[in-house]
């Protein structure tokens, strides 16, 4: 399994509270999402629109992680902030789109970038420690914008 990150402070972050998967039809795009370990729910549903401007390569500043290439163009700013109140065992962080997307996470202890997790759409699953993860959700095209929806789900 993959470690992503040590501990890191909380210090500053404000709360947000995360969408439900019923909620999906009303929920708002580029939200952020507080878990806390074992407390529901298992699973979470967040949206928004992937690219940007900036290469996902020379934001996150390198070309490769251990869960795949930087590829792919991402906005300036972090499109999500997922804020992990504890030690998660297992976390999946899936990307469901039509078209094809990339992921880039900055988070405690470092960098993590994937382009085909399932198919096309990527994506990670690991023991995720405590910390602000920062997430974008990059297009292959500069300035191209394409819906998506992560799910978040508690192994």
């Amino acid at each position: 399994m993959l470690f992503l990150g040590v501990l890191f402070s909380l210090a500053g972050v404000e709360k947000v509270t995360p969408v439900l998967s019923q909620d999906l039809p009303s929920a708002p795009i580029f939200e952020n999402v507080n878990l806390e370990p074992k407390s529901p729910p298992k699973q979470i549903i967040i949206r928004g629109l992937s690219g940007g401007p900036m290469s996902a390569k020379e934001t996150i500043g390198r070309e490769n992680t251990v869960t795949g290439p930087c590829v792919g163009f991402i906005d300036k700013e972090p499109d999500h902030r997922i804020i992990l109140k504890g030690f998660f065992k297992s976390l999946k962080l899936e990307v469901k789109s039509s078209e094809d997307t990339t992921l880039v996470i900055r988070g405690p202890g470092g960098s993590w970038c994937n382009d085909d997790f399932e198919g096309k759409n990527p994506g990670i699953i690991g023991q995720w420690f405590s910390g602000t993860y920062e997430i974008w959700i990059g297009s292959y095209q500069r300035n191209k914008y394409y819906p998506y929806v992560i799910k978040i789900t508690q192994e």
